[in-house]
């Protein structure tokens, strides 16, 4: 989906301002919103890409005047209303008005830390050999899928080199297709893409910046010379 959320490479938004010394939060409520949407996310009602996908459909007038945790927090919503887990009522009044909807999994005080060093790992086996080798030549399909996808806008078009492969991981274009579990957990092979300055931006680009980009296979055509 070509959303507002794909900003690398565009004009007009001001250069990046790194904040000297930024604090983790910036307020109470930025923790809390980090911890509640970590604990629901381990619920299983969702995925992490369904989760990606919710921030990133938010309408833009939304999405752009929103701060980081606010986005996460109305993504968070937009799940909870989908899967009838809570109500508007509930969200305008802030307490519970129906019974809980029953989950197949709760985050408890005791497990956090444990669940937070496993993390979710989404390397699969591959079920197929790797079409791409470190070192070659491969350009980043010209592609807007209607859906979710990782790769982003600003190198759709253009030709990268392969530096790394990671072996096959959960393509996150398909781990969205179902809504509700099971997911679709089919992996393709991830690789490593460097895009050289000037490919993507032109001759007036800066001739030494180089952008990696993590691309899935289904992301990627072979150059021929």
């Amino acid at each position: 989906m070509n959303g507002v959320h794909d900003m690398g490479g565009l004009q007009g938004f001001g250069p990046v301002m790194p904040e000297l010394n930024e604090p983790l939060f910036h307020a109470d409520w930025e923790s809390r919103a980090m911890a509640v949407t970590v604990a629901m996310g381990a619920s299983g009602q969702w995925n992490i890409d369904l989760a990606r996908s919710a921030r990133e459909s938010l309408p833009p007038a939304v999405y752009l005047s929103s701060s980081y945790y606010e986005i996460w927090i109305r993504a968070l919503e937009k799940l909870l209303l989908e899967r009838g887990m809570v109500s508007v009522d509930e969200l305008a009044s802030g307490h519970m008005q129906e019974p809980p909807r029953p989950v197949a999994r709760v985050l408890r005080t005791d497990t956090v830390d444990a669940a937070l060093a496993a993390g979710t790992p989404t390397q699969r086996p591959a079920l197929n050999p790797a079409r791409f080798a470190i070192g070659q030549r491969v350009q980043a399909r010209n592609i807007h899928p209607q859906g979710h996808t990782r790769l982003p806008r600003y190198v759709r078009g253009h030709t990268g080199t392969v530096v790394h492969v990671h072996g096959a991981h959960v393509y996150p274009d398909r781990h969205v297709s179902q809504t509700l579990p099971p997911f679709d957990a089919h992996a393709e092979w991830l690789y490593t893409v460097v895009f050289e300055g000037t490919e993507l931006w032109g001759e007036a680009a800066d001739p030494q910046v180089q952008v990696s980009v993590d691309a899935w296979e289904p992301y990627l055509e072979a150059v021929y010379a």
